[in-house]
C-alpha cells in the first residue's frame, strides 16, 4: 500500500449520503516519487475531511481509463504538522475558531511544541492576546476530536471494518466506539448497520472463542432475523431455532431467557418474537381496535347523495359497491377487498368525489397512499388528487431507516385511503399508524389473494381473517367482459381447481406448451409478433419468478433489449460487466429513493448517458413519467433493465400484455399466490410459456399461506375474552 501526504486543496464532488469524496490534494511527501510536488485527484470515503488541511492518505495510484491517474484511498489520517509554517496553516484552517494572525502568534511563541501545548497545557495559551478560556477550550476540543477521529478510523480499518462501516460506527458511537468493541462487538448487530457475518469474522480474529456467550446470543438474534424474513413470520417456535442453531436445547432455552431479560426478544405462549415485531403487532392491534370502537360519526343524507352521484356520472353501483362506499365514509375503519376488475378503483373514486364535492373536505384532509410509486400514480390518475407512497408520506430517511413523521409528529389528514394493502408489512403498518392522527378514518383496499408483503407479516389477511373489522368483499367483475378467461382463470387459481380448458387458446389467453430449453426463443418470437401488431415495450411486460436460468430475468432482459432497443450509432451506451445500458432502455428502480421521488418497482426509460460536468463521471439519466433522475456510478446498482421483472416488482401494476415463463426450474419459487398475482397483472392479454405440470404445481402449492403472525389472534382475544 502506498501513501501520500499533502494539503487537501479542493472538493470536486461529495455524496452527502455516504461521504464519498472526489478531491484534489497537493502532494508534499509520498513513497511514489513522481507525485511529490504535484496536485492529483483522490477518491474515497471521508467523514470529516476539510479543505486547506494536511492529510496522509493510504491506498494505491490507479489509472482510470477516462480520468487519468487517481489516488484510490483505503484509509487516511490527519497529518499533524511540526514545521512552523505548516502549524500556522493548520491552526488557521476551517477546523479551528481562530484566524491566521492569532495562529501565527501561537506558533511564534511555542514553536514546534505548539500542538503538545494545546493538548496537554492549554492554560499557557492565555498569554496570547485576545485568547479567552472559552476559545482556548474550543481549540483544544477540536484538536482532540480530530486526533481521535483519525486514529479511530485507522483502528476500525485495521480490525477489518470497511470505510463505510467505520464511518457508520464512528458517527453513531463517537468516542465510545472502541469501548463498545472491547465490551461486546456483537452489540453492533442490534441496529442492522453491519452484517453479523462481518462482525463475527472480526470478533473471531480478535480472539473471541466460538462458544463465547456474547457470540451465541448475537447468533440467535441473527438467526431469528434471517428465519423471520425468509419465512415472512413475526415469531418462531423453539424447534425451528433448535434446527437452525448448533446449540443444545437446554443451553438454547437459557440463552433465549437471557435475551428476554435483556429486552431483545419476547417469549409468549411458546412463541419467540424479536422485540420489534411483538411490539409492532401489539401497537397495530391496539390502534385499530381503538379506532374500531370509537363512536361513529355518520355523514348526513349519504345514500341520497350517492344516488345523485350515480346520476351525475351516469353510473349504477351494485349493492355491494354501495355498501362499500357508505361503510367507508361512515365507519372509522373499513376494509374493501376484491380481485382484479371488481371495482376497487371505482369505489375509491366515488369516496373521494363525495368527500370533496358533497361534504366539502379539503384536498389536504384526504391522504391517498400506496406501498409503491406505480400504485400511488394509479390512484392519482383515477381521483385527480395527490397520492403518495407510504414511505414518502412518512418522510422516510433511507440512510437511517427513520420516519420523521411519527407518533410525536403525525400528519393531520382526516381520511386515509390505502390501496394495495396486501403489500404492507408489519413494521411499515406500525409506522403508518404512528404517523396519522388517532381519530383519522382509515380505508384499507386490497386483494386478499395477492402476494403478502416481502418483509415479515400479512396485515390484510390477518385483519380480514379476524372477522371483527368491517370488510366488504367484492366479487362481481366489471373491468373486463364476464367471459374474460384471465379473470375466470384467476378465480380457478384461488379455488385451486383448474379446469382442462387452461390449455386451450382463448381470445385473451394462450398457454404455449414447450420444453424449458425452447422458452427463451419462444418468448422472443411472441414479442416480435406482438410488436408487429402494434404493441410497444410499455405495453408488454415479461414476468419471471427468478433472476437466474436461461428463462430468468437476467437472460431475458439481454434477449429482449436486442429486440426492443438494439444498438445504434445514434444511441449512447455504457457497458458494466455483462450488462449494457443504452439510451431508450426500459429501466426498473430497485430501491426506494425519497430524495429523487422514485420508488422500488417504478419503471422509466433512459433518456441520456452523459458525463457530469463536475465529477467527470458518466451518469445514466432515467425519465420516470416526467421525473428525470441521474444515476452516477455508485447508484448503478439501484437499477436494472425492466423488460423482464419479478412478479413481486409487478405487484400494484397492470399491463396490456403479460408474458410469463413457467418451467420446472422455477418450481421451488412457485406457489399459489405468486401465480395468481402474475396472471392478474394482465389487463388484456396473457401468454404463459412452458410446462403445464409446473403451472399446476404452483397453483396447488399454498405454503405462503402458512406465515406465523399473531395480529388475527390478538384482535380476537381483545374482543372475545
Amino acid at each position: 500500500m502506498s501513501y501520500i501526504t499533502g494539503t487537501y486543496t479542493k472538493e470536486i464532488f461529495k455524496n452527502e449520503r455516504n461521504d464519498y469524496v472526489i478531491g484534489l490534494i497537493r502532494v508534499k511527501d509520498s513513497d511514489i516519487d513522481k507525485l511529490i510536488g504535484k496536485t492529483i485527484d483522490f477518491v474515497g470515503i471521508f467523514p470529516d475531511i476539510i479543505e486547506r488541511t494536511n492529510y496522509t492518505m493510504y491506498g494505491e495510484l490507479i489509472k482510470h481509463p477516462k480520468y487519468g491517474e487517481q489516488f484510490n484511498v483505503n484509509n487516511y489520517e490527519l497529518y499533524l504538522p511540526t514545521k512552523e509554517e505548516e502549524l500556522v496553516e493548520f491552526l488557521s484552517s476551517d477546523f479551528f475558531p481562530i484566524g491566521e494572525k492569532t495562529a501565527a502568534k501561537i506558533v511564534a511563541k511555542f514553536k514546534e511544541k505548539t500542538l503538545d501545548i494545546i493538548s496537554n497545557e492549554p492554560d499557557k495559551l492565555l498569554s496570547i492576546p485576545r485568547l479567552t478560556e472559552t476559545r482556548i477550550k474550543k481549540i483544544k476540543d477540536v484538536l482532540d476530536n480530530l486526533e481521535f477521529s483519525s486514529k479511530t478510523m485507522i483502528k476500525l480499518k485495521e480490525l477489518g471494518f470497511t470505510n463505510k462501516e467505520s464511518l457508520t460506527l464512528l458517527k453513531k458511537y463517537q468516542d465510545k466506539v472502541l469501548t463498545k468493541i472491547e465490551e461486546n462487538i456483537y452489540d453492533f448487530i442490534d441496529s442492522d448497520e453491519i452484517s453479523f457475518t462481518n462482525i463475527d469474522h472480526i470478533a473471531l480474529n480478535m480472539g473471541i472463542p466460538n462458544d463465547d456467550e456474547r457470540r451465541l446470543l448475537a447468533l440467535i438474534i441473527h438467526t431469528m432475523k434471517e428465519l423471520t424474513f425468509n419465512q415472512g413470520d413475526t415469531y418462531l417456535y423453539l424447534e425451528e431455532l433448535s434446527k437452525s442453531l448448533n446449540i443444545d436445547q437446554e443451553h438454547l432455552e437459557e440463552y433465549l431467557d437471557k435475551l428476554q431479560r435483556q429486552n431483545k426478544i419476547v417469549i409468549e405462549e411458546n412463541k419467540y418474537y424479536l422485540k420489534k415485531f411483538y411490539e409492532a403487532e401489539c401497537y397495530i392491534v391496539d390502534r385499530l381496535c381503538f379506532l374500531n370502537d370509537m363512536t361513529k360519526h355518520k355523514l348526513p343524507k349519504l345514500e341520497e347523495k350517492l344516488e345523485e352521484l350515480e346520476k351525475i356520472n351516469n353510473i349504477t353501483y351494485d349493492d355491494t359497491q354501495r355498501q362499500a362506499i357508505i361503510k367507508s365514509l361512515n365507519n372509522n375503519i373499513t376494509i374493501i377487498t376484491g380481485g382484479p376488475g371488481t371495482g376497487k378503483t371505482t369505489i375509491i373514486k366515488a369516496i373521494t368525489y363525495l368527500l370533496q364535492y358533497v361534504y366539502k373536505a379539503k384536498p389536504d384532509d384526504i391522504a391517498l397512499l400506496a406501498p409503491t410509486g406505480r400504485a400511488a400514480k394509479k390512484m392519482m390518475e383515477t381521483t385527480n388528487l395527490k397520492a403518495l407512497t407510504i414511505h414518502r408520506y412518512l418522510a422516510w430517511d433511507k440512510d437511517t431507516n427513520i420516519f420523521s413523521i411519527n407518533e410525536y409528529n403525525p400528519n393531520p389528514q382526516k381520511y386515509i385511503i390505502i390501496d394495495e394493502t396486501s403489500m404492507i408489512d408489519t413494521l411499515l403498518m406500525e409506522a403508518l399508524l404512528k404517523g396519522i392522527r388517532r381519530d383519522a378514518k382509515i380505508i384499507l383496499v386490497g386483494d386478499y389473494y395477492q402476494l403478502p408483503s416481502v418483509a415479515q407479516g400479512q396485515i390484510l389477511k390477518d385483519l380480514i381473517d379476524s372477522d371483527l373489522i368491517d370488510t366488504i368483499k367484492l366479487n362481481s367483475i366489471y373491468r373486463q367482459t364476464e367471459d374474460s378467461y384471465i379473470l375466470n382463470l384467476a378465480q380457478e387459481i384461488k379455488d385451486k381447481d383448474i379446469s382442462e380448458s387452461f390449455l386451450m387458446k382463448k381470445e385473451d389467453y394462450n398457454f404455449i406448451t414447450c420444453p424449458k430449453e425452447q422458452v427463451p426463443n419462444l418468448i422472443q418470437e411472441i414479442v416480435k409478433k406482438a410488436i408487429s401488431k402494434g404493441y410497444t415495450d410499455k405495453e408488454i411486460q415479461i414476468l419471471s419468478p427468478m433472476y437466474k436460468t436461461p428463462s430468468g430475468i437476467d437472460n431475458l432482459n439481454i434477449l429482449l433489449q436486442e429486440i426492443f432497443n438494439p444498438p445504434s450509432p445514434s444511441k449512447n451506451e455504457i457497458s458494466l460487466s455483462e450488462v449494457t445500458y443504452r439510451v431508450g432502455d426500459k429501466i426498473l428502480q430497485l430501491v426506494n429513493d425519497t430524495d429523487n421521488n422514485v420508488y422500488n418497482g417504478d419503471i422509466g426509460y433512459i433518456t441520456d448517458i452523459t458525463k457530469n460536468k463536475t465529477t467527470k463521471k458518466r451518469e445514466i439519466i432515467v425519465n420516470f413519467d416526467g421525473n428525470k433522475v441521474a444515476y452516477p456510478p455508485d447508484k448503478y446498482i439501484n437499477i436494472k433493465h425492466g423488460y423482464a421483472i419479478t412478479i413481486h416488482k409487478a405487484q400494484g401494476s397492470e399491463f396490456p400484455m403479460v408474458i410469463m415463463p413457467i418451467i420446472n426450474s422455477f418450481n421451488r419459487m412457485l406457489y399459489n399466490k405468486l401465480v395468481y398475482t402474475a396472471i392478474t397483472r394482465a389487463k388484456d392479454t396473457l401468454m404463459i410459456v412452458g410446462t403445464p405440470e409446473s403451472f399446476l404445481y404452483g397453483v396447488k402449492n399454498d405454503y405462503i399461506d402458512n406465515r406465523k403472525t399473531t395480529i388475527k389472534e390478538m384482535i380476537i382475544k381483545k374482543y372475545i375474552y
